[in-house]
């Protein structure tokens, strides 16, 4: 994980080729502005105007430290009214972005994202990706058995669970249950009521981190080529192959999403399945194909978890909308923006 002084210093270098009309850079770090500590300020003019801004940075700009930024850089704007707050970390995603925004603070990350609102100008650039995803605080927390723990939660966000229960219904040891919750807690992603039983706090906080973290190619991916177009009735009987040989399955990416939304189109097919895919293969007469080639891509799960809470949709299977959001989230064919709508329309934080 990169230091504080060395993003300190690429944030700064950032900020000079976003501001690249900006003159008579003065730079100084380690400031205090009444008492209240700010890593950076930048002062330079743009045409006549002079302008001060103050840079709040993180090593980690999940939305847990952005909201603690928030208020800190809310402090200094009160003291210090004609500076210009802004957030600065590896990467701000767009959960962290919108906290950033409804304050009315600017933020700038080095994976390629910002967004600087000063008087007559306005930069904003969204969608790049974490240049650093693998985060170790967070790699424990994501990490196969783990994202049972986090599955589990994401299904049912409202339900307040006992330990006993949550390890129950996640398919892992108590111990490890407890490990997880304690992880969720130390970021104020769950809390427990009077009973001590546990509820999710922030869905959309959790289902973003761990889709940061996570990209379906986690998964054994075996390609094939159908031999008739790809329609409902040919998932259909791949769902009746399946079934005949007693292993599990579940529609995901563009054949879960179309079965969740039935106008969206299927140009290939992805389906989680339990168990070796041969078999399966050989009864529908595919033919094995590169992944490029491959309208039909079986994918092996990395962890068994990724059946659970699996929803029926005419009468197919399709894995749970937060696997299928995190599965969406980085899928190179408008995965982003279909899950986006999915969570828009389908899934309510």
């Amino acid at each position: 994980m990169l230091k504080s002084a060395e993003i300190r210093r690429q944030v700064a270098q950032r900020l000079r080729e976003l501001l690249v009309k900006g003159k008579a850079w003065e730079e100084i770090a380690d400031v205090s502005i009444a008492g209240q500590p700010a890593d950076l300020m930048l002062k330079f003019r743009l045409g006549e105007q002079e302008h001060t801004v103050v840079v709040e940075v993180s090593s980690l700009g999940q939305p847990r430290q952005i909201r603690g930024a928030v208020t800190r850089l809310a402090e200094i704007r009160r003291e210090l009214p004609g500076a210009y707050p802004v957030a600065a970390a590896v990467y701000i995603g767009p959960q962290s972005a919108r906290i950033l925004k409804s304050h009315n603070l600017g933020y700038v990350d080095l994976s390629g994202n910002c967004y600087l609102a000063l008087e007559n100008v306005l930069i904003e650039k969204e969608g790049k990706r974490n240049i650093r995803p693998s985060t170790r605080p967070l790699r424990s927390l994501f990490a196969p058995r783990a994202t049972r723990v986090v599955r589990v939660l994401l299904v049912d966000p409202a339900r307040a669970w006992r330990l006993e229960e949550l390890a129950r219904a996640a398919s892992v040891s108590l111990g490890h249950a407890h490990n997880v919750v304690k992880r969720l807690e130390e970021l104020a992603w769950v809390e427990r009521d009077a009973d001590q039983r546990i509820r999710l706090g922030k869905p959309a906080d959790l289902l973003e981190s761990w889709s940061d973290s996570y990209t379906y190619r986690a998964n054994e991916i075996a390609s094939y080529v159908a031999p008739e177009r790809i329609t409902r009735r040919y998932m259909a009987e791949l769902a009746r192959a399946a079934a005949a040989e007693g292993r599990r399955y579940a529609f995901t990416l563009n054949a879960g999403v179309s079965l969740v939304a039935p106008n969206f189109r299927v140009p290939v097919l992805h389906c989680y399945l339990e168990g070796d895919p041969a078999p399966l293969a050989r009864a529908l007469g595919l033919r094995a194909a590169a992944e490029a080639d491959g309208t039909l891509h079986v994918l092996a799960p990395y962890d068994p978890g990724v059946f659970y809470g699996a929803l029926e949709k005419g009468g197919l299977k399709v894995v749970c909308l937060p696997q299928l959001y995190a599965d969406l989230f980085h899928y190179e064919r408008r995965g982003r923006d279909q899950a986006e709508h999915l969570r828009r329309e389908a899934m309510g934080y």
